[in-house]
């Protein structure tokens, strides 16, 4: 498995890859331990990282804080708690926090457990002031809050679909794949796309290879890169998926 470093002021373009949860390295400090899985570019972002973190009971991994990048949180296990712009919401496992550039924010666990979530950070290669102008504001989605709408393959949450200051579309959905079923041939479009399994076992067609996958991986297809998934485990899987450019 191959990872994209940034060693040089230009990061190269993130391999095709399923990248797993038992095998990043783990950094690990004083409140928390964290796996980062890729970082590198898209053809639409200059810098794209995605790492997970994972944080004791009663800590918080860092200090409040803003940034010019956007950032993507899914909670993989336990509740996270989380304040943007002073309204804090705690979210409980498969929930979403879409935070935009400059918005100040913070994540704790306030609970008995540890907490571990995923963390996407994005930068365009080409910002539109425009688009900034009309996202609105930071948001959160609470798993219980999204309707699974079933049909013949399994069934589907949608959580988003828009424009973002860092994104010319960002779409994000949940599938839920019966067993023994593919999702779609092999196909190809612009937007890059990750897939997290959350459920299950699965394994992901990458330029006509397939390549097992498990829960808590990232499964990273580059722009134009041919893919299609199954679900190769006994029972449904579930997988978040979005795409952006």
């Amino acid at each position: 498995m191959m990872f994209s470093i940034c060693g040089s002021a230009q990061p190269d373009l993130i391999p095709a890859d399923v990248y797993r949860w038992n095998e990043v390295p783990v950094t690990r400090n004083t409140h928390s331990q964290q796996r980062t899985f890729l970082e590198g570019t898209t053809p639409a972002f200059r810098h794209l990282k995605v790492h997970a973190t994972t944080v004791p009971a009663g800590q918080a991994a860092h200090p409040g804080h803003a940034h010019p990048d956007e950032e993507l949180i899914i909670v993989k296990a336990g509740q996270l708690t989380v304040t943007i712009a002073g309204k804090t919401e705690t979210l409980k496992a498969g929930s979403v926090a879409l935070i935009l550039p400059d918005d100040f924010h913070g994540f704790e666990n306030r609970g008995d457990q540890p907490v571990s979530y995923y963390i996407m950070r994005y930068e365009a290669r080409a910002p539109d002031p425009k688009r900034a102008a009309n996202a609105g504001q930071s948001f959160v989605r609470h798993w219980n809050d999204m309707e699974y709408k079933a049909h013949d393959k399994g069934g589907r949450r949608n959580v988003f679909d828009m424009a973002t200051p860092q994104s010319e579309r960002f779409e994000m959905h949940i599938t839920t794949l019966n067993e023994g079923l593919m999702s779609h041939p092999p196909h190809t479009h612009k937007a890059a796309e990750i897939l997290l399994l959350i459920e299950g076992e699965a394994e992901e067609s990458i330029n006509g290879k397939w390549i097992s996958a498990g829960v808590g991986d990232i499964i990273f297809l580059q722009s134009q890169v041919p893919h299609a998934i199954r679900n190769t485990g006994k029972g449904a899987c579930t997988y978040f998926a979005f795409q952006f450019e």
